[in-house]
């Protein structure tokens, strides 16, 4: 996750623009090896091992490398051996901007430096991403609300961050979220989550970059904006939703209920209760979540 912040950071510190930050965060992507292409390569677990972890992800908020471990495929001194590989992200971003000539090594060292600082990054925790930092790193990501984000958010925003990294692909950078009164929508559909804490979800993107996240999603190639596209839009969100709702189940014992996801007809959406729009910027385009609070208690 630090490499998608550090993008951030250097987008809106003005020292990259959005198409030199889209191409470092392309050939980044080309290089990056998941820890299950990592484990293959080393021996480790076959292919069929890898998807059977994939497919427990779709159903529990965890890593590769914990659900790896539990299921037996890997033990913790392999996984911390293949992290050592891979967890190279953050610095690999700054080594393809260095490669482009939009930086040089000095400016690099200071952006590092600066970046560390800011949000109280240490040398250790490259190795080893623990919620304590991600959730560091999100509340300041999400200064916008001028105050503390709550529990609840706090877990909704951690995970949206990590099931794109999951699902879709870890090549993209959040942009500064903004408060949102009104929104004019492309293709859009949103999900309720109704209980203690109360969220309606919207996502919404053009047509043809709902055809390339539809084809990332599902893992087929899709050509045309079709009903396997849109149905594909509604399942990641639905997913999504989903395991927030069982996160705060095992967690903190709170039950939420998710309305069925919805198709948004209106050219225009409003918003009377306190709402955020958070785009994310993929090499295939940019997609836009925006949260709208409708109740939270923690």
């Amino acid at each position: 996750m630090y490499a998608q912040f550090f993008g951030n950071y250097l987008l809106s510190h003005g020292v990259v623009t959005k198409e030199q930050l889209v191409h470092a965060m392309q050939k980044k992507a080309s290089i990056h090896l998941k820890l299950g292409t990592l484990a293959i390569h080393a021996g480790y677990m076959t292919a069929n091992e890898v998807d059977q972890i994939i497919i427990l992800q779709t159903h529990q908020d965890k890593r590769f490398g914990e659900l790896a471990i539990s299921e037996g495929y890997l033990t913790q001194a392999q996984v911390t051996e293949l992290l050592k590989t891979q967890n190279t992200d953050f610095l690999l971003l700054g080594q393809v901007l260095l490669d482009d000539g939009v930086i040089d090594n000095e400016r690099l060292q200071s952006l590092i430096i600066d970046y560390q600082s800011e949000n109280e990054i240490c040398e250790s925790d490259y190795s080893n991403e623990t919620r304590e930092v991600i959730d560091r790193l999100v509340e300041n990501f999400f200064v916008v609300t001028e105050r503390a984000l709550s529990t609840y958010e706090l877990s909704f925003i951690r995970l949206l961050f990590n099931n794109l990294v999951r699902f879709i692909g870890d090549d993209f950078t959040p942009t500064c979220p903004c408060l949102c009164q009104e929104y004019p929508t492309n293709y859009c559909v949103s999900q309720k989550i109704e209980g203690r804490f109360s969220i309606r979800t919207y996502l919404d993107m053009p047509e043809s970059t709902c055809i390339a996240f539809a084809s990332r999603y599902v893992g087929e190639s899709f050509d045309s904006f079709d009903e396997y596209v849109q149905a594909s839009i509604e399942d990641f969100l639905n997913l999504h939703n989903g395991l927030f709702s069982v996160n705060m189940s095992n967690e903190y014992g709170i039950e939420l209920q998710l309305e069925v996801p919805n198709n948004e007809t209106s050219e225009l959406l409003t918003f009377e209760k306190e709402s955020y729009l958070l785009p994310i910027i993929y090499p295939f385009g940019t997609i836009y979540f925006v949260f709208e609070l409708l109740a939270a208690e923690a």
